[in-house]
């Protein structure tokens, strides 16, 4: 993953560990439409997501991606948020694209492509998981779903890895089938979801434990309920089978138990998401970044006798870091950031700043206002140098529990500058900044390593307490 390149995109900030930079240029908000054509998918619910007042869309999956409903006059994303904190929310996911491997080698491929261990999720549950390249990069990260011995689903985050599946089983030996199926999801998320998903398929949903599954019907339409999602609210996600054909007859009546218990259709919060310190491919990550580099070293275990893609130099890379050497040239984490509050979508990758310098450094990838902190919050990639001057801590995934003294300056846009043209103030921040109800994958793994080391009396170096 490393290479000696230097390029004249903000050449202050060191990206020679990239084969292919980061456009770090500051082009702002443009004044285009987003086209409607058919060379974009259009998901089973998308029809109905415009139906219910869809006034914002991404791509996403090369489909269509609802991310906004309720009018800025009638408050926004940020009355989206309320209703996801307070209430309930039907959100669309079926850009979350179910891919199946299914045949009687299924559980040793699945292990052989992602980096935990497969044979560790029974039938029934779930578990969220990333895919890496030889390089160590990261491919995609996705839950993924065991419904029976032979067969997972990778409910998949917005890259084409099916296409990659597929490429590892040519000339392999594994016996599986590898399809994208039509299955598409959509979240019921908040605090009244529970209420909600009681309603809809009875008082068994109870019983779903975090990630696991149930079998059961909407409106007479089988669908499969996982305790999941997108937002570090309380949630579920119900997976629609054949969507197609049934979408209407499971959205309609979700819809509209939704809003009996005073909520409504909204987009993915990306504003609760970082807050609960969710990463977004593309945005946080992508195949040039390494699970170590982005709270997800707990991916990497050390007891994982199998071979998978990557393992090698995820290895040495965790070698590297545990002899206290870093080998990436920056790290993400959390900053709390001054300035006027960030009600929108970032349209770059805001620059930050050494403030004892002057000199650009780094740069955001993601940032919100966050009214229970009232102050901007954000995840962005800053020198490891400048963090391993600042902390005695190891820069794996213990780094976002420390206390870190380090400060920086960041490159807001005059609307969110406090004066115009001037960077604002910007301190490390612990990740989550603000707990999940159900704890994130990343917390669960940290809990789950916890037990681990009191049932075993040791512990691994690259566990999270």
């Amino acid at each position: 993953m490393t290479s000696n390149r230097h390029h004249p995109n903000h050449p202050d900030v060191d990206q020679s560990d990239r084969t292919i930079p980061r456009n770090l240029r500051q082009t702002g908000d443009a004044d285009v439409d987003l086209l409607i054509s058919t060379r974009v998918r259009q998901s089973p619910f998308w029809h109905l997501s415009v139906e219910a007042g869809c006034r914002q869309a991404t791509v996403y999956n090369h489909m269509y991606h609802p991310r906004a409903y309720i009018d800025p006059d009638e408050g926004g994303l940020d009355a989206e948020y309320d209703l996801l904190v307070d209430e309930v929310t039907l959100m669309d996911v079926a850009v979350e694209r179910q891919i199946r491997v299914e045949g009687p080698d299924a559980e040793a491929f699945v292990n052989y492509v992602i980096t935990r261990d497969a044979t560790d999720i029974e039938p029934m549950r779930g578990k969220y998981a990333i895919c890496c390249n030889q390089d160590g990069g990261i491919l995609n990260d996705f839950v993924l779903l065991r419904l029976a011995d032979d067969e997972f689903w990778f409910s998949i985050a917005d890259a084409d890895l099916k296409q990659w599946l597929q490429g590892v089983t040519v000339n392999s030996e594994f016996e599986v089938d590898i399809d994208e199926i039509d299955v598409s999801p959509m979240q019921v998320q908040g605090p009244k979801s529970p209420a909600v998903m009681e309603s809809l398929v009875g008082d068994v949903v109870e019983d779903i434990p975090y990630y696991g599954l149930m079998e059961a019907t909407v409106n007479d339409v089988p669908v499969l309920v996982s305790q999941t999602g997108f937002s570090g609210e309380a949630g579920f996600e119900i997976y629609v089978r054949e969507a197609t054909k049934n979408a209407e007859g499971v959205w309609n009546p979700v819809l509209e138990t939704v809003e009996a218990h005073g909520g409504t259709a909204t987009g993915i919060s990306h504003q609760r998401r970082i807050a609960a310190g969710i990463m977004s491919l593309g945005q946080d990550m992508d195949d040039e970044t390494s699970p170590f580099q982005v709270n997800l070293g707990y991916q990497v275990p050390d007891d994982k006798d199998a071979d998978y893609v990557g393992k090698a130099e995820l290895e040495r890379q965790r070698d590297a870091i545990e002899n206290g050497d870093f080998p990436f040239t920056h790290k993400l984490v959390g900053l709390k950031m001054a300035g006027e509050p960030i009600r929108d979508y970032a349209p770059d990758f805001w620059l930050v700043s050494d403030p004892e310098t002057g000199d650009e450094c780094g740069y955001l990838t993601s940032a919100w206002w966050n009214p229970e902190l009232e102050t901007n919050i954000g995840l962005g990639f800053v020198p490891a140098t400048k963090l391993q001057a600042a902390t005695d801590v190891p820069l794996d995934d213990s780094i976002y529990d420390a206390d870190v003294d380090a400060e920086f300056e960041v490159h807001l846009p005059d609307e969110y500058a406090e004066e115009p043209g001037e960077p604002v103030y910007a301190t490390v921040a612990k990740v989550p900044f603000k707990e999940s109800v159900n704890p994130s994958a990343r917390e669960q793994a940290k809990i789950h390593a916890r037990d681990d080391m009191n049932d075993s009396g040791s512990r691994s170096s690259g566990e999270r307490e």
